[in-house]
């Protein structure tokens, strides 16, 4: 799945001379996303052109169905490394069991079947009754959305909901005999851990791509635009190309823990630097989108800075302190004040902004949260009921 060729000599022995390189320049890192024109000798077989990796909805009719927060439905077996012959033994029992819930999300102008696609991407079968995943950057701004499974079956889709926020979407197609994939539970994996990435890069044909690497980090923030940011994203070295957008990121027993939905670039290309959208927020926005066809993002109000305390004369960081409140805010009239450190929502700790704002995408409007807070170095709690997200708002 790389995305560069290495020249060579027509003897192979010999390899060919290398011209100098440049002086080094600093690393500069950037997102790869947009929608990438393939190659016209590729065209004609394929079904039109890709979707770079994005950094990560309209309502419609839906079929009748009960089974969207059941998507953990489907067990696939547990092949722990450590049981398994060989990690790569591991890998193969994994994707032959989880590429059936892979598909290709074929957009482009127009409204039918028969409409040349322009652009590719990839999708994660959600419910058996046809409601599959994939990135809003995939499906926005579609004339036409159609679905290609693993074993060729083409389907016309309809955009059931879209939150750019989450670059998260759901569409629906009209079967009923699909494979989802089993949910991760959020806290059942670490830094370290087998990542399995699947997807469909570049549309090509002979369904869906697998590669492998670890989990290397949690709730990462990564801007995609000058107007967009993406908050809590997990990163991962099992290499993500263009037309993978959408795909899953498996955990060691074929359990989907991300949506895949970005890669970071730099000067010489691809670093290993992977991202997808965690189970711990696709749950939530998927189940709102088919439900509501919106997600309700919820908004604590707050205007703050990182909070530090002396430790040993180190400074530790301690939380997020409160320096103004704003709009219709969750904790205003709790008894909350200017100065006062939230250390924790819920229970789970709140180190600095960015923490606040990853588990804020985790929570809805209307939710009431207990909050933490220290002041003038005394622990408090108040419970809160969380606003709404403003559209200008992380």
């Amino acid at each position: 799945m790389s995305d560069r060729t290495v020249p060579r000599d027509d003897d192979p022995r010999v390899a060919p001379p290398r011209p100098p390189l440049p002086p080094e320049q600093p690393a500069r890192t950037a997102v790869a996303r947009g929608r990438g024109v393939l190659p016209a000798a590729l065209i004609g077989g394929i079904l039109g052109a890709a979707l770079a990796v994005g950094a990560l909805f309209a309502i419609d009719a839906l079929p009748s169905h009960e089974t969207f927060t059941a998507s953990t439905s489907t067990t696939l077996p547990s092949v722990a490394p450590a049981q398994a012959s060989s990690p790569s033994t591991a890998v193969a029992t994994i994707a032959a069991k989880a590429i059936p819930s892979i598909v290709t999300v074929e957009v482009g102008d127009g409204n039918g079947l028969t409409d040349r696609a322009s652009a590719s991407g990839s999708g994660v079968v959600y419910t058996a009754n046809g409601l599959i995943l994939t990135n809003n950057h995939v499906v926005e701004g579609a004339g036409f959305v159609r679905i290609v499974l693993s074993d060729g079956r083409i389907y016309q889709a309809t955009v059931v909901g879209a939150d750019p926020v989450t670059d998260l979407a759901v569409i629906s197609i009209d079967a009923s005999d699909l494979t989802p994939l089993q949910l991760a539970n959020p806290s059942s994996y670490q830094i370290g851990d087998l990542a399995i990435a699947i997807g469909n890069p570049l549309g090509l044909y002979g369904g869906p791509s697998v590669t492998s690497g670890i989990i290397s980090a949690f709730n990462r923030e990564l801007e995609v635009t000058a107007s967009e940011r993406l908050f809590g994203l997990l990163q991962t070295d099992a290499p993500i190309t263009r037309g993978s957008s959408g795909g899953a990121l498996l955990d060691a027993n074929g359990r989907l823990i991300g949506i895949t939905t970005a890669i970071g670039l730099s000067d010489v290309g691809a670093e290993g630097l992977g991202f997808a959208v965690p189970v711990s927020i696709v749950q939530g926005v998927a189940n709102d989108l088919i439900r509501d066809g919106v997600v309700r993002h919820a908004f604590i109000g707050v205007q703050v800075e990182p909070a530090f305390e002396n430790i040993g004369g180190a400074q530790a960081p301690e939380g997020v302190r409160i320096l103004s409140f704003e709009g219709d805010t969750g904790i205003q009239d709790t008894g909350a004040e200017v100065g006062d450190i939230i250390t924790a929502i819920d229970g789970i700790s709140v180190i600095g902004v960015r923490d606040l704002i990853a588990l804020l995408r985790t929570h809805r409007a209307g939710q009431t949260v207990t909050l933490s807070l220290l002041r003038d170095g005394n622990p408090i709690e108040l419970d809160a009921v969380l606003g709404q997200r403003p559209p200008d708002q992380p």
